[in-house]
């Protein structure tokens, strides 16, 4: 679901601030933005963010900073290179000034420092932006719970709103095969002279009729889905792909009960479970 954490820690001169963006996903997929001295740390971080959330696209953005900053020192053969460069580069372009060695030395470039020193100071910034991104995943996985909660509460109003329309249906469906047999009886009357009907004939039409009026099997694996729908809910583990999978197979058989209904009431109270149903699909998308 969409959410928004920042932590940030300061220990011994090191300060570290991680930001964790998160939107729907089907899947999960993380980008991480680093600085260039904890490149190498960049699947460590994916393991951390994968044991908190399991879906969705998620953005991790990495920010340090340090009270003491490494020794350097100027590289001689630099200096020389990118001066060799800048008079050619000036005598082509025909620039009068001469080149200033204050200009040369705000290059980052001819500056140099020793790598066991970088590293030294990589992992302990490392260990400070762990306890940061840990802080920030706590603080997102709290966030989404509440936002969990109140999406659940939602979806039990809807699924309630549901099966009192299906209540509905079963009952208007019920209804409609004495209604039917007596309409067919009166087609039947009109095309005989007399009021002498085959019964038996009559009754045959009336079984295949109700058989094509029946939609108590859609009902009860309906009722069976959304069952399973509730208890999905109260699971403490992902459940968002389970949640969709159980919604798709409620879209058919809702679809089947309104392709059997031949009755305005009956298309109607399918109409609107359909709608509750896709209302909750939109729901679902922001369920991990």
């Amino acid at each position: 679901m969409t959410a928004l954490s920042t932590a940030s820690l300061s220990e011994q001169g090191i300060r570290a601030t991680v930001e964790i963006r998160t939107v729907n996903g089907r899947y999960l997929e993380i980008s991480c933005r680093l600085p260039k001295q904890l490149s190498h740390k960049e699947i460590e971080l994916r393991e951390l963010v994968r044991s908190t959330i399991g879906r969705g696209t998620v953005q991790v953005t990495v920010k340090t900073d340090s009270d003491s900053p490494l020794a350097s020192a100027l590289s001689l053969e630099r200096i020389e290179a990118y001066w060799q460069q800048l008079e050619k580069l000036r005598k082509k372009l025909k620039i009068s000034t001469p080149l200033s060695l204050g200009e040369l030395l705000r290059i980052p470039d001819i500056y140099t420092t020793d790598d066991a020193a970088l590293l030294e100071l990589a992992e302990r910034e490392w260990k400070v932006v762990v306890k940061a991104l840990r802080a920030a995943l706590a603080s997102l996985d709290t966030m989404r719970k509440n936002e969990g909660k109140e999406l659940a509460k939602d979806i039990r109003t809807r699924i309630k709103t549901i099966e009192e329309r299906l209540d509905r249906i079963e009952e208007r469906s019920m209804q409609r095969v004495p209604e039917e047999r007596e309409r067919l009886r009166a087609r039947i009357a009109q095309l005989f002279e007399s009021d002498e009907i085959d019964e038996q004939r009559l009754q045959l039409e009336i079984l295949l009729l109700a058989d094509k009026l029946d939609c108590s099997e859609e009902i009860v694996r309906l009722r069976s889905h959304i069952k399973f729908f509730l208890e999905a809910l109260k699971s403490t583990e992902p459940v968002g792909r389970q949640l969709n999978f159980l919604l798709q197979e409620m879209h058919r058989e809702i679809n089947t009960i309104g392709s059997k209904a031949n009755d305005a009431e009956i298309s109607q109270l399918v109409v609107s479970v359909k709608e509750e149903l896709e209302r909750i699909r939109e729901q679902v998308q922001n369920i991990e």
